[in-house]
């Protein structure tokens, strides 16, 4: 069976949690009780902290009259191609909804466990609520809840309306008794999210050389395929020093939105300029966190970044995170931009990519779909599979991945 919620899934190294979470050592007090060997790798991190990605100022895009040689829009494209990774402030987003969508996230972890359990995702609906999430093959230490649009995109329709079948599910939001202001409150938030986002998408469009709008057609509001993810991070009690709330990975989808825990800094993203090297991205006050996505690195053939990024655990902080994954529609081609030179990627269709990808976050599928799957030349099964995918799958019916176990795995391929 499934296991129950003892999350009893730590540090995975004290030393970087102790500086990340209540960092207020000096360098040279942590260095001190360390081995050389201890030190010399702690300065290395240090080293590496001193970047950091860059906070942008959204302002000009409210102003509007933006072009491709605007500095808003070449501060995001630099971003997007050094780091992957930038903070947004002056994003438009109300402080007091940030607030109230904090209060009920941290309402809803404070259920009793029999009914979030009500709510669990299932193989044939990926969205609800969950404590066994994998990432490359290993479990995270955290609980999630996941939810996110749908067909008509009316908020008013039962959740369990037919018409809001999708490849993903059907949403799943906590009895309204229990917490009434949940689903009015979260929904609400996901449309400021979701505004932000398309904002961005303008961006990142203007930056490589296109029509601000050339992406609408694939993530307007009613085409996008995004959904908001709930994340709480318990204190870790086990004694594997090597366990992670999140292991390192790239998000799938075309950009993600990020409102961080200012309590405690526990999201990292590997340094491009040395590898070996992760830096804490520190949230700014009243700040969202930005992050390219996979599709977005295929449509920017490779310019822009997709970045490996990890999330720490803590022995005794706990600590929230909701994240909106900003996706283009199932049926989008993803391909680089035919002004972008020599294409380096084959067509990705992102509905089997996101099936893909949940498959291997709801069970070990084997190994997890990446983009390199379909860089010109590769040679992957995915490449063929993804035609058998589309000729058999409809994108408006929840998606089985143990009913459609043999599109997911290779041996059938």
């Amino acid at each position: 069976g499934r296991p129950t919620h003892s999350l009893t899934l730590a540090t995975p190294n004290r030393v970087a949690m102790s500086h990340a979470c209540a960092a207020r050592h000096s360098c040279s007090s942590v260095v001190a009780v360390i081995s050389h060997r201890g030190r010399a790798a702690l300065l290395r991190r240090f080293s590496s902290a001193a970047r950091a990605p860059p906070v942008i100022d959204l302002s000009p895009l409210r102003d509007g009259g933006l072009s491709s040689s605007s500095p808003l829009v070449r501060e995001v494209a630099d971003a997007c191609e050094q780091w992957g990774f930038f903070q947004v402030v002056n994003h438009g987003v109300d402080e007091d909804l940030c607030a109230r969508a904090e209060e009920q996230q941290r309402a809803f972890f404070a259920l009793p466990m029999e009914v979030k359990e009500c709510m669990r995702r299932s193989a044939d609906n990926s969205r609800g609520w969950y404590n066994d999430e994998l990432t490359k093959q290993r479990r995270d230490w955290k609980e999630g809840l996941d939810f996110g649009s749908t067909p008509p995109m009316d908020w008013s329709l039962a959740d369990a309306d037919a018409r809001n079948g999708t490849l993903d599910g059907y949403n799943r939001f906590p009895p309204a008794d229990l917490l009434p202001s949940f689903r009015p409150t979260m929904l609400e938030y996901y449309d400021a999210l979701a505004g932000v986002a398309t904002g961005l998408a303008r961006l990142f469009s203007l930056g490589l050389g296109m029509p601000a709008d050339f992406f609408e057609p694939y993530l307007r509001r009613t085409q996008h395929t995004s959904y908001l993810r709930l994340n709480y991070y318990a204190p870790y009690t086990g004694e594997d020093p090597t366990q992670l709330c999140i292991s390192p990975h790239k998000d799938a989808g075309f950009l993600t939105v990020l409102r961080q825990d200012v309590g405690c800094h526990s999201l990292q993203v590997r340094d491009r300029q040395a590898p070996d090297g992760w830096v804490t991205v520190r949230p700014e006050p009243a700040a969202f966190t930005i992050n390219t996505g996979d599709m977005a690195q295929i449509y920017s053939n490779n310019r822009y970044h997709a970045p490996e990024h990890r999330v720490l655990t803590s022995p005794s902080t706990p600590r929230y995170s909701a994240p909106f994954f900003y996706n283009p529609a199932y049926t989008a081609a993803v391909q680089p931009l035919p002004s972008l030179g020599a294409p380096h990627f084959d067509r990705c269709v992102w509905g089997y990519f996101r099936a893909m990808r949940f498959a291997g976050d709801f069970a070990d599928y084997g190994e997890e779909i990446q983009i390199s799957d379909f860089a010109k030349g590769s040679g992957s099964w995915h490449v063929s599979n993804q035609s058998r995918f589309m000729a058999e799958v409809d994108f408006d019916a929840s998606f089985d991945v143990e009913a459609m176990r043999p599109l997911l795995t290779r041996s059938s391929a």
